[in-house]
């Protein structure tokens, strides 16, 4: 059983560049699709951005294509989300999920372990 691990969330103004990092602890991870959805205050859980086995599976939302990368590092366990020129809009929970690999994967459905979450607030 994988535990997920987020870090990386805080308050950031709007224009300036966030990391998130999610952790995976327990499971194996090098066989895990990983992804990050997040939600917005008064809207829906959505996704944001899915990486495979490799970097030949990627998927981004067409919400953040451009502003966001979702990279992975096996050694560590970790993936991770680089946002970059935030926006007010952007601030929601982000949630880390893992899922089996080896493709990008969608939706919510698709993804087996879910982490906490962690709070991302964009100040205009």
């Amino acid at each position: 059983q994988a535990q997920l691990v987020e870090s990386g969330g805080g308050a950031v103004q709007a224009g300036g560049s966030l990391k998130l990092s999610c952790e995976v602890k327990g499971g194996t991870f090098y066989t895990y699709t990983m992804g990050w959805f997040r939600r917005s205050p008064g809207k829906e859980r959505e996704f944001v951005a899915s990486i495979g086995w490799t970097t030949s599976w990627l998927k981004y939302a067409d919400s953040v294509k451009g502003r966001c990368t979702i990279s992975r590092d096996n050694n560590k366990s970790t993936s991770y989300l680089t946002m970059t020129n935030l926006e007010v809009e952007n601030s929601a929970i982000y949630y880390c999920v893992g899922g089996a690999g080896p493709a990008a994967r969608l939706t919510e459905g698709e993804y087996i372990y879910w982490g906490e979450g962690t709070q991302v607030t964009v100040c205009s």
